[in-house]
């Protein structure tokens, strides 16, 4: 039985074996980079860019369709332009950060859908908010492979440089030459990999590998060397999971994904060591930190 459930499905089909390996991909990359924006207090400001997305992969469906390479290098543009020009609004008007990429974010969202529903049928339009990890073909299957990877190598090179810039950004200014390159390039990490989630689970729910996992992670450790990879282990078991959840009950695959994701995020935010409820209700000793 066990064997049946767990097992059998990824030894049988292929489609599962690709959904698995561009899921994992996808959580092994994203989840490090959403502790990052927790400690930056931008958790919403990764919902935002996900939706910015949407113009520039729905202009790229207009013109070549379901393409790959049209709708990820549009993505990528869109979010890219949409991010600087929250930050831009930001700094020329009275507008905070986070009014400004709510407001971008919205436009964006409602673009998207009028432009994709112009051409597009109700199933394009449910593809493309929603995506569909099991129908991931070789080429999609690269780019989330290629994505994490880089995610990665360049996470491990930069480390302490974003380290730097998410506790101390003035600090790191002053004493290195990554200071002001730093930011963008935690940006750009961020919108590349949410384009390639947006391939397996569409606009809506790429955020989530990426948020979910890395709040539960930050509820059972302080140390960031640590939040980073449980973080990444904990969206890998949300991804196994969530498929297997599905092909049991024949639910949507990527919104079961996010619902594991969303189970564990709750058993942490009750028995999380680091901040969990039972944790911070229960009476400490004297002089215990």
């Amino acid at each position: 039985m066990f064997t049946d459930v767990f097992v059998t499905p990824f030894a049988d089909y292929e489609f599962m074996r690709r959904a698995l390996v561009g899921s994992l991909a996808l959580a092994l990359s994203g989840a490090p980079l959403g502790v990052f924006l927790i400690l930056r207090r931008m958790s919403l400001a990764g919902d935002a860019l996900s939706h910015a997305i949407l113009p520039g992969a729905a202009v790229g469906y207009l013109v070549a369709g379901l393409s790959l390479p049209a709708m990820t290098f549009g993505g990528l543009f869109a979010g890219l332009v949409v991010a600087l020009a929250a930050g831009a609004a930001s700094r020329f008007t009275t507008l905070r950060e986070d009014a400004s990429l709510a407001a971008f974010y919205l436009v964006s969202l409602a673009l998207g859908v009028t432009l994709v529903s112009l051409r597009g049928s109700n199933v394009d339009l449910l593809h493309v908010l929603f995506g569909s990890v099991v129908g991931l073909d070789d080429a999609a299957l690269l780019l989330l492979v290629g994505v994490s990877t880089v995610t990665l190598i360049l996470l491990a090179v930069f480390y302490r440089a974003l380290v730097l810039d998410t506790l101390d950004p003035l600090f790191l200014r002053q004493t290195s030459a990554f200071g002001e390159f730093t930011p963008f390039l935690f940006l750009a990490l961020v919108v590349l990999n949410l384009v390639a989630g947006f391939h397996a689970l569409g606009t809506l729910m790429a955020v989530g590998v990426m948020m979910l996992p890395a709040a539960a992670a930050r509820l059972w450790t302080r140390d960031l060397a640590v939040a980073l990879p449980l973080a990444a282990a904990i969206g890998a078991l949300c991804c196994y999971g969530g498929l297997v959840f599905s092909n049991e009950t024949s639910a949507p695959t990527g919104p079961a994904i996010i619902l594991a994701a969303g189970v564990v995020y709750f058993f942490s935010m009750i028995f999380g060591r680091a901040g969990g409820v039972l944790r911070l209700k229960r009476p400490r000793r004297h002089l215990e930190g």
